[in-house]
């Protein structure tokens, strides 16, 4: 009766906050009547599959869920392209009611946008468009709910222009402002649970940095409060939030697909049920005509739980900005999975990647590339082929943060570039840490041949019996073996594009097990009865050999530390370097005393030419272990360099 009144008087602008909330809860429910029109074409053209449950939204909008449970579920074709169900003409006449709603809120705070709203809704009624009627062509539906390329106007398209008008106004009229959000038509008691919502959005607020967004509006609509956040500036990204004493509905749409899913994900840690993400479709929006309409529930026990769930959903918001471009971006680097496991650590971590992409994004990372791994890494090569998935997945990290950190702390996009730069270095030179790794496990296998040669060379000693045929079957062994280690890190160098210094180290470690392995066969075919003293040189020198492998061991176990920057370590393994070369020195003195002996006594043909064999060839196996410190030195030197 006041407000017929005030209407009378001219005196629209009083009633406008009151108009606004009926005028957005009539958008709430505009949208279920259509995606209602979508089902019911659906289970038309489909009965075999279950019809869709709009159960969850309809409660949300304020609508019976039974008679649009009917309506859908009873749907069938009716021939020439039309459908028939019960309810349609209702569900046509409601529609236009909604729409009228929302046009009367218009027009009560703008009077010509109401206007051209007043008359786009009379044109669709004119020709035909809304016609009611338990018939209705498919064709239809898909205009009505669809939005045209050719930008011809229809109902979805004049509903999204009254949402966004209606947004204006309701932040132009609004009674008061609640930790920031414009509000209007609330009770005492709805300020808690928007004061919760606005703490979750405050505290990650500034990570949108200089995007526009996260606008909120508050209203109370019936026996529900009402909260919305714009998000973005994408015209079907909306979220809003009903709440209604404990309980919490939240109906967010997007034109991604992933991008829903990963908003829902973001509260794993709450007992919120969620809708399905592939029930609604709305042509004409999104690169693929496709809108996701999700609605999720929690029934809180408390206030406190009801609370802690709007300040997730307020914290989580600001991560849906320009998502999908993240996405995209770190998908040229990383596999798919991994680009959004990325996006998912870096809202979990309060980081989020508006900063990255604000800072160039893909600027920053190939500009890292250029200059710190120019030979490195290949023009269009993934950082997960170059690096190794764990590796890529850390340094994309390490970028956002930075990014990030930089951007709100004020610092220079230079001093961001040395780092991301920097960063790369250190995962390159773990890059090399890992070859070294492979060396290392080449040189194991020389230490295992140089061991059990020497083992064998003692039981000669000792007069035990030895078997020279098991001694050679371990040797072939565990020489194959190292051929598999040295061909697979040679591929990684060759993928890796890494440097040649390590290749040539692999080369130098698989010389020394070729060299063991003929000393083991050699010694297999050494006589009975050879004198002691022979013995005891060659003992000598398969201690050499051993004391080789161990040296070289600790000299790569301590570049790698280097690698990881840590620069005292570089005496360690110098050290061990130098005791490579002492030792060669002392092999070729004892080889040479096994020469002379040979050469001085009278042993018998194979005796000698055995001898004199082996000790060649494990004096051989000292000088590829020496060549393998001088080469190392090389690595370290450079590591030291940089």
């Amino acid at each position: 009766m006041k407000s017929q009144i005030i209407e009378q008087l001219g005196q629209t602008d009083m009633l406008l906050p009151t108009l606004v909330a009926e005028g957005l809860a009539a958008n709430d429910r505009v949208k279920v009547r259509m995606s209602a029109l979508q089902a019911a074409a659906q289970r038309a053209r489909q009965p075999d599959r279950p019809a869709p449950d709009l159960q969850a939204e309809c409660h949300a909008a304020g609508i019976a869920p039974a008679t649009v449970a009917t309506l859908i579920a009873d749907a069938h074709l009716a021939g020439d392209g039309r459908i028939t169900a019960p309810n349609l003409a209702r569900l046509i006449k409601d529609i236009v009611d909604d729409v009228g709603a929302m046009i009367r809120a218009v027009k009560a705070g703008d009077a010509g946008a109401g206007a051209t709203m007043e008359a786009r809704l009379a044109a669709l009624v004119a020709g035909g468009a809304l016609e009611p009627g338990n018939e209705i062509e498919l064709a239809r539906i898909a205009n009505l709910t669809g939005i045209a390329e050719n930008g011809t106007d229809g109902l979805h398209r004049l509903v999204m222009d009254l949402h966004k008008a209606l947004n204006r106004l309701a932040a132009g009229c609004a009674e008061e402002t609640v930790a920031g959000a414009k509000a209007f038509g609330l009770r005492q008691e709805d300020h808690g649970a928007v004061e919760s919502f606005m703490r979750g959005l405050d505290q990650t607020r500034a990570l949108k940095f200089n995007h526009p967004g996260l606008d909120t509006m508050a209203t109370r609509s019936g026996p529900r409060l009402l909260i919305q956040n714009d998000i973005g500036t994408t015209d079907a990204h909306v979220v809003v939030i009903a709440v209604k004493k404990n309980a919490v509905t939240v109906t967010y749409t997007d034109i991604h697909r992933a991008r829903a899913k990963f908003f829902v994900g973001e509260f794993e840690d709450f007992p919120a049920k969620w809708s399905g993400l592939d029930r609604h479709v709305a042509e004409g929006l999104g690169n693929d005509g496709t809108l996701y309409l999700v609605t999720g529930q929690l029934h809180a026990d408390s206030a406190k739980e009801r609370d802690a769930f709007l300040a997730a959903i307020g914290a989580a918001l600001v991560f849906l900005i320009d998502w999908n471009k993240a996405r995209k971006l770190l998908r040229t680097w990383v596999a798919k999975n991994d680009a959004t496991a990325i996006l998912k650590w870096a809202a979990r971590d309060r980081i989020g990647h508006r900063g990255f992409l604000e800072l160039g994004g893909d600027q920053l990372i190939g500009s890292a590339v250029r200059n710190a791994a120019p030979t490195r890494i290949g023009f269009g090569e993934r950082l997960d082929q170059a690096l190794g998935r764990d590796a890529a997945i850390d340094f994309l990290k390490t970028a956002m943060r930075v990014s990030s950190e930089a951007l709100t702390a004020g610092r220079s996009v230079r001093l961001v570039r040395d780092q991301i730069e920097a960063d790369l270095v250190r995962h390159l030179e773990r890059v090399d840490s890992a070859l070294l790794a492979i060396v290392l496990r080449q040189i194991g296998l020389a230490h295992d041949l140089a061991a059990a040669l020497a083992h064998h060379i003692a039981g000669l000693q000792a007069g035990r019996a030895v078997d020279g045929k098991q001694l050679t079957a371990r040797a072939v062994r565990i020489e194959q073996k190292a051929d598999r280690i040295a061909i697979e890190a040679r591929k990684e160098v060759a993928r890796l594009n890494a440097r040649p210094l390590l290749e040539r180290l692999i080369d130098r470690a698989e010389d020394a097990v070729d060299e063991l392995e003929q000393a083991a066969f050699i010694t297999s075919l050494a006589p009975a009865g050879i004198d002691p003293a022979l013995l005891a040189a060659l003992a000598g020198l398969c201690a050499s050999a051993v004391a080789g492998t161990e040296a070289a061991a600790s000299g790569l176990a301590a570049a790698a530390e280097v690698q990881e920057g840590r620069r005292s370590d570089s005496d360690d393994a110098l050290a061990c370097i130098v005791s490579l070369i002492d030792l060669e020195h002392g092999a070729d003195l004892r080889e040479r005393e096994v020469t002379a002996r040979v050469f001085a006594g009278q042993f018998d043909v194979a005796t000698s030419l055995c001898v004199l064999e082996l000790a060649r060839a494990i004096e051989r196996t000292t000088d590829r272990l020496s060549s393998f410190g001088h080469l190392l030195r090389r690595c370290i030197i450079a590591d030291l360099s940089v």
